[in-house]
C-alpha cells in the first residue's frame, strides 16, 4: 500500500491572527471544490465579517465520541468537502502507519439523506482508494444499523458513516466504526484524531475531488441485513409468546387484566414515520417479510428530503416533532405509532391513552423490550443461549435502574456502563455475551452480535409483535408498564439540558459543577444526600440498585466527568456535562412502591410530579447566573 504522507503540507506563519484568517478564508475558497460553499466565502469575504469568519476559521472540528459532526459551511469549524478530504486522508495515513491490518481489512463506506451525504461519501472513497485503501461502498442511502452491520458482513477493518443521526437539518458529520462493528474506542479515536490533525486540507493533491471513486459497492449488504435480523427474530417468537399475551402469570394476577377491554383478534394498525430520514423501505421490507400488514405511513415524511421541510430538528425526543405521526393516527384510529429518526438507528414509540396519544420515554420502551428479551433468556429461547456463556443485559448510568431489578429478579447479570453504545455493545467480558442493551436517549441494541450499536428497525419489529400480543390478550403496553411497577417499584426519569449560552461559557459550566462539587446539598427533598463523583479514581456505586460504571463484569470504568447525588433509596440526580458543548445534561430518577395496585395511574402521576419537582431543584443548584460571564442561561428538553 502507498504511504500516503503525500498529504502532508509546511504550516503558513501569517502577520496577524485578522490577517492570518483573512488569509486562510481566501486560501479556503480558492481550494473548495464544491460552489456552494465557495459562494459563501465570497460573501462573507466581500461583507467583511469579521465574526462570520472567526466562527468559520478560529480553530478546527474537535474529533467527538466517534468521529466528527458541525453544521454545513465553508471553513475547517464547519462540514465541507475540504474537511471530508482531511479526514479521508487522515484516516489513510493512520491506517498506513498505525494499523495496516485495518487496512488490509479494507473501509466500507454508507451514507444518509441528508444534504451532501453522497458527495462526502464519495469524497472519502476516492481519497481512501486513492491511498491504497481497498473501500466498499453502501448501494444507496441507508440507516446507520445497516453501516455497522457491513462491517462486519465484509470482513472490513473499519467503517465510516455520514450522518448526523437526529441533529437539527444543517447538520452532518462522519461515525467511524472498527473490525467489531462497533464505534471507535479511545485510545485509537485520539490517534486518529492527531494523525487528521496533521494534514493541510489545502494542499490535498491535485484531482482528489474528481472523477471515479475506485470502490466496490456492496449490493447484497442490505438484503443481508434484512435475512439476518429475521432469522434472529424467528428464534424468539416474541409475536405468540411474549410476556405481554394472556397466559403470562402476572395477567391473571394483575388487578389490570379485569379492566381490559376486549381482546382484539385481528392484527394491529401501525402508523410509521421516517423524520424525512431512510428508515422507510426497510422498516417496511422487514415487517411485511416478517408477516405484518403493510404500516400506516406519514406522507408528508416518509421519503428521504435533507431540508426536513416539516421538523427542522427530526429528533422524536423533541416535543411537537411527532405532529404528524399523531394525526396520522387518530385518522386511521390506529394502535401504535413507530418513529425512526434520520438515520434509524434510534426509535420512538407512541401508544394511545386515556388522555390521548402518548410518547413513551427511552426508559419505559427500554424496559418493555428488556421484558421480553429476559423472558425469553429465562426460557432459552433467546439467541446466543446456546453459546454456553452466561447471558448479561446492560445500561447506562444516566438511564433507569429498573432493567437492573427486573434482570436481578431473572437471574441474569446487568452491567451498567458509561453513556454511549460504544460502552453498552462491549458490555461482555469473559465467559458472558451481551443479550441486550439500551440507552435512555432511545438507543437500542436487541442482536449485538447482528449490528453492534443501536438499531432502531431491529426494535421496531419486536415493538409490533409486543404490542400486537398485548392486543390480543386486550391489554396494552401501558398495561404492561404498569405490572412491572407493581413487581419491581414504579421508576419514573426525566431529564433536562441546561445551556449557558455560546462556546465561550464552557468555562462557566465548569465553574458551576466545580461548586456543586465541593458544596453539595445535606438534604434534597426532605432526603438525606450522598454523593458518588466519577472522577475518582473509584467510580463507587452509580445506581439505586447497586453495581459500577463497568467496561464489563468486574471491571470499572476509568474516572470520567459524572457526578451523581443519591437520595437514599427514593431517588438520584445526575449530572453529565458536555465535553464540547455549553451544556450540562441533568438527570432525575424517582423509584416508588406502589400503595394501591387498584390506583397505578394515580402514583404515577404523583411520581411524575416528584420527579419534576426534583430536576428543576437540582438544576437550579447550578445558579449559573451568579458565576462571572456573558450569556443568559436557559433549559429546554434534549435528545441527546
Amino acid at each position: 500500500m502507498r504511504d500516503p504522507s503525500w498529504l502532508r503540507s509546511s504550516p503558513r506563519s501569517p502577520s496577524t491572527e485578522v490577517d492570518a484568517m483573512v488569509e486562510m478564508a481566501r486560501s479556503w475558497r480558492d481550494a473548495d471544490p464544491d460552489p456552494t460553499t465557495r459562494a459563501e466565502l465570497d460573501g462573507i469575504l466581500a461583507r467583511g465579517d469579521m465574526d462570520a469568519i472567526r466562527d468559520r476559521f478560529d480553530g478546527t472540528l474537535a474529533f467527538g465520541t466517534a468521529g466528527i459532526r458541525a453544521e454545513l459551511g465553508a471553513g475547517p469549524l464547519r462540514m465541507n468537502r475540504l474537511v471530508v478530504g482531511r479526514f479521508a486522508a487522515g484516516i489513510a495515513e493512520f491506517l498506513s502507519l498505525s494499523d495496516p491490518q485495518g487496512a488490509l481489512g479494507g473501509v466500507v463506506i454508507g451514507y444518509d439523506g441528508r444534504t451532501n451525504s453522497d458527495i462526502f461519501a464519495s469524497d472519502l472513497a476516492r481519497v481512501l482508494s486513492r491511498a491504497g485503501v481497498g473501500v466498499s461502498m453502501l448501494p444507496r442511502a441507508a440507516p446507520t444499523p445497516v453501516l455497522s452491520f457491513a462491517v462486519r458482513y465484509l470482513h472490513m477493518g473499519y467503517g465510516l458513516m455520514v450522518t448526523a443521526s437526529h441533529n437539527p437539518r444543517d447538520d452532518n458529520g462522519i461515525k467511524v466504526y472498527v473490525a467489531d462493528g462497533g464505534q471507535i474506542l479511545p485510545p485509537v479515536d485520539r490517534e486518529i484524531a492527531s494523525f487528521i490533525a496533521g494534514i493541510d486540507p489545502l494542499d490535498l493533491p491535485a484531482g482528489w475531488a474528481e472523477g471515479p471513486t475506485g470502490c466496490r459497492i456492496a449490493g447484497d449488504v442490505i438484503d443481508a441485513y434484512v435475512d439476518a435480523l429475521l432469522s434472529l427474530a424467528s428464534r424468539s417468537p416474541l409475536a405468540s409468546q411474549s410476556p405481554l399475551a394472556s397466559q403470562s402469570p402476572l395477567a391473571s394476577q394483575s388487578p389490570l387484566a379485569s379492566q381490559s377491554p376486549l381482546a382484539s383478534q385481528s392484527p394491529i394498525t401501525v402508523v410509521y414515520t421516517a423524520l424525512h430520514g431512510v428508515g422507510y423501505e426497510l422498516v417496511q421490507t422487514v415487517l411485511e417479510r416478517a408477516g405484518w400488514p403493510p404500516v400506516v405511513p406519514v406522507i408528508e415524511q416518509v421519503r428521504p428530503d435533507p431540508m426536513f421541510p416539516t421538523t427542522p430538528v427530526p429528533n422524536p425526543e423533541e416535543p411537537g416533532v411527532l405532529g404528524l405521526a399523531r394525526k396520522t393516527a387518530e385518522d386511521c384510529n390506529a394502535d401504535l405509532v413507530l418513529a425512526n429518526d434520520p438515520d434509524a438507528d434510534r426509535l420512538a414509540v407512541m401508544v394511545p391513552g386515556p388522555g390521548g396519544w402518548q410518547t413513551l420515554s427511552g426508559d419505559e420502551l427500554g424496559v418493555l423490550i428488556g421484558d421480553a428479551v429476559l423472558a425469553d433468556l429465562v426460557s432459552g429461547r433467546w439467541p446466543g443461549h446456546e453459546s454456553g456463556s452466561a447471558p448479561i443485559v446492560a445500561t447506562t448510568v444516566v438511564s433507569a435502574s429498573l432493567l437492573r431489578r427486573m434482570a436481578e429478579a431473572a437471574g441474569v447479570r446487568c452491567v451498567t456502563t458509561l453513556t454511549g453504545f460504544k460502552w453498552i455493545v462491549r458490555a461482555a467480558g469473559p465467559g458472558t455475551h451481551l443479550a441486550y442493551g439500551y440507552e435512555e436517549a432511545l438507543g437500542y441494541a436487541l442482536y449485538p452480535d447482528m449490528v453492534a450499536d443501536k438499531d432502531g428497525i431491529s426494535a421496531a419489529l419486536l415493538v409490533v409483535g409486543l404490542a400486537n400480543a398485548a392486543a390480543r390478550s386486550g391489554r396494552s403496553l401501558r398495561d404492561r408498564l404498569d405490572e412491572l411497577a407493581l413487581l419491581h417499584g414504579l421508576h419514573v426519569t426525566r431529564q433536562r439540558a441546561i445551556h449557558a449560552g455560546g462556546p465561550g461559557e464552557l468555562t462557566r459550566l465548569s465553574l458551576a459543577l466545580d461548586r456543586i462539587r465541593q458544596d453539595p446539598p445535606d438534604q434534597l427533598s426532605g432526603r438525606r444526600v450522598t454523593v458518588t463523583d466519577m472522577r475518582q479514581a473509584d467510580p463507587g456505586v452509580v445506581d439505586l440498585a447497586g453495581g459500577y460504571a463497568e467496561r464489563h463484569p468486574g471491571q470499572p470504568h476509568a474516572p470520567t466527568d459524572i457526578l451523581i447525588w443519591h437520595l437514599e433509596n427514593v431517588a438520584r440526580v445526575v449530572f453529565r456535562p458536555s465535553g464540547t458543548e455549553p451544556k450540562v445534561k441533568v438527570y432525575a430518577e424517582v423509584v416508588r412502591s406502589i400503595q394501591d395496585p387498584h390506583d397505578v395511574a394515580g402514583e404515577r402521576a404523583q411520581a411524575m410530579e416528584d420527579v419534576e419537582q426534583l430536576i428543576a431543584t437540582a438544576a437550579s443548584r447550578l445558579e449559573l447566573d451568579s458565576l462571572p460571564g456573558p450569556g443568559t442561561p436557559s433549559s429546554r428538553g434534549s435528545g441527546g
